[in-house]
């Protein structure tokens, strides 16, 4: 009669861990757990770089007496446009160029609405109708100012806007000496603007942008040309 050969009953080896010790996580169990504190330690640092960003946008504050070789100003808004002329009329720069116009937008439609004198426009003003975009504006301006031979910039645009302006700027033409002149958006002009949709909104949506220009600048994935001119080039 043959013999039947049982396997040994296998004791848990939890049994055998002292009394006290917390029981052995598994190896899922321990990246679930890792991922989880990946997660609200990203959450803290974009919640923290938000905070940054907003105290050093709601802070910004013109230069006293501002003064360069010459001034740009990004179209988004004829606020900045009336007080980028007016820092031209008072001397701030010898020339502006007025970057991202649309086509049909013409610089007599412009000189109007600025009110400002003919002349000034006929010697002083440059219209830039070729950037459809931030980066567009940053390649049209560093054409502009290699153009003409200037090392310094004022640069006018709104205060929320302005990080990625200068990032922008300076990724093109490190060399420049790009001075922010910022021109504080309505919203944002009161401590309370947290409370505000449409200014949280605002701020929420040009952090992400930040991000993004960042991290484009910095690896070169994604960055595109924000030329007219060369788009029709590419499809030509």
């Amino acid at each position: 009669m043959g013999h039947t050969t049982r396997n040994p009953i296998r004791q848990d080896p939890e049994l055998d861990r002292p009394a006290g010790l917390p029981p052995r996580r598994g190896p899922i169990r321990r990246l679930l757990r890792w991922c989880g504190f990946g997660c609200v330690l990203a959450v803290a640092l974009l919640f923290g770089g938000f905070l940054r960003f907003a105290d050093s946008v709601t802070t910004l504050k013109p230069p006293v007496e501002p003064k360069a070789d010459a001034i740009v100003v990004l179209t988004g808004g004829y606020q900045r446009i009336d007080q980028a002329v007016e820092l031209l009329q008072k001397g701030a720069g010898k020339r502006l160029l007025i970057s991202g116009v649309h086509p049909t937008t013409t610089t007599a439609q412009i000189r109007k609405m600025t009110q400002s004198p003919a002349d000034l426009f006929s010697c002083c003003v440059d219209i830039g109708h070729d950037a459809i975009d931030t980066i567009g504006n940053a390649e049209e301006t560093s054409n502009w100012i290699h153009a003409k031979g200037y090392r310094s910039v004022l640069v006018v645009t709104n205060n929320y806007h302005m990080p990625r302006t200068l990032a922008e700027l300076s990724y093109v033409d490190p060399d420049i000496e790009f001075i922010p002149y910022p021109v504080v958006n309505s919203d944002l002009k009161t401590r309370n603007w947290f409370t505000d949709p449409n200014a949280m909104r605002v701020m929420l949506a040009e952090y992400a942008k930040v991000l993004l220009t960042g991290a484009r600048n910095v690896t070169g994935f994604g960055r595109h040309t924000g030329l007219r001119s060369a788009n029709v080039s590419a499809a030509d």
